[in-house]
This record gives structure tokens, sequence and C-alpha cells, in this order.
């Protein structure tokens, strides 16, 4: 089921048993939508769209595009994300925590405040990504490319980093 929801939280559409695998939504405005548990979003064209505050938790993103969108604040909680390109997308302040973004494209992308918490990163490329004040507790980043990311202030505790790349000496 997919719910969406003006910015006053008032619902304007509930859609039952649409598959959007593959489909092209570029550009388009899911700000608050209800996609708890979609698994229909594979393969997904997200270029551009607007994803700010949408609940995404635990939903079947794997492979999407999703390049340049808006999930600020958005709730990605145990979603798999698992080859997503989210080259240059805003995540500030998104939940990521124990969501699965391995080998995912986050070159450059805003993750500012985000919460990783648990979330497998392994494989993923972070290059030039901002990951200030992030939560990055007990995350799995082995393999990850992280040339050039911002780690200042995030917590890395227990986060695992093992035969990852470009991970600066020195982060605080």
């Amino acid at each position: 089921m997919i719910k969406i929801k003006d910015k006053n939280g008032k619902l304007i559409l509930t859609v039952n048993g649409v598959t959007l695998v593959g489909a092209d939504l570029v550009g388009a405005d899911l700000a608050n939508a209800d996609l708890y548990s979609a698994d229909t979003l594979v393969g997904t064209n997200f270029t551009a769209a607007n994803l700010a505050c949408a609940d995404l938790q635990d939903a079947n993103l794997a492979n999407a595009d999703l390049h340049g969108a808006n999930l600020s604040a958005t709730n990605l909680e145990g979603a798999n994300l698992a080859g997503a390109d989210l080259h240059g997308a805003n995540l500030r302040g998104a939940d990521l925590q124990l969501a699965n973004l391995t080998g995912a494209n986050l070159r450059g992308a805003n993750l500012y405040a985000i919460d990783l918490h648990r979330a497998n990163l392994s494989g993923a490329d972070l290059t030039g990504a901002n990951l200030y004040d992030a939560n990055l507790l007990n995350a799995d980043f082995t393999g990850a490319d992280l040339t050039g990311a911002n780690l200042r202030g995030a917590d890395t505790t227990g986060a695992n980093f093992e035969d990852s790349v470009g991970l600066p000496q020195s982060y605080d």
C-alpha cells in the first residue's frame, strides 16, 4: 500500500496493489509519502525526486536510482538500498539504522547528522560524502571507499572499517 500525504500530514492518495519496479519517477514530489515496507521499488528511478520526511522503513530500494534526490529526515530504517545510486543525494538527518547499503554509490552525498547505527555499507562508495555529526555506531564499512569523506564529529564507536580505503587518520 502506498499512501501520499500533503505537507500537513493530510492523506491525499492511497494506492493498493501497484508495482513500481523500474518505474520512472524522475523529479516526483513524494514528500511525506508512506511507503512503509514497500517491496515494489526495486530499480525505480527517483532521480531528483523529493522524498523528504517520507516513511520508507523496511522498503526494498535495491538498485534504485536516487541520485540528486531529497531524502532529508526520511525514515529508511531497515531499508534495502543495496546497489542503489545515491550520489549527490541529500539525506540530512535521515534514519538508516539497520539499512543495507552494500555496494551503494554515495559519492558526494549529504549525510549530515544521519543515523547509520548498525547499517551495512560494505563496498559502498562514500567518496567526498559529508558524514559530519553522523551516528556510525557499529556500522559496517568493510571495503568501503571513504576518500575525501568528512567524518568530523561522527560517532564511529564499534564501526568496522576493515579493508576500507581513504579513511582519514583523524576526524575529530
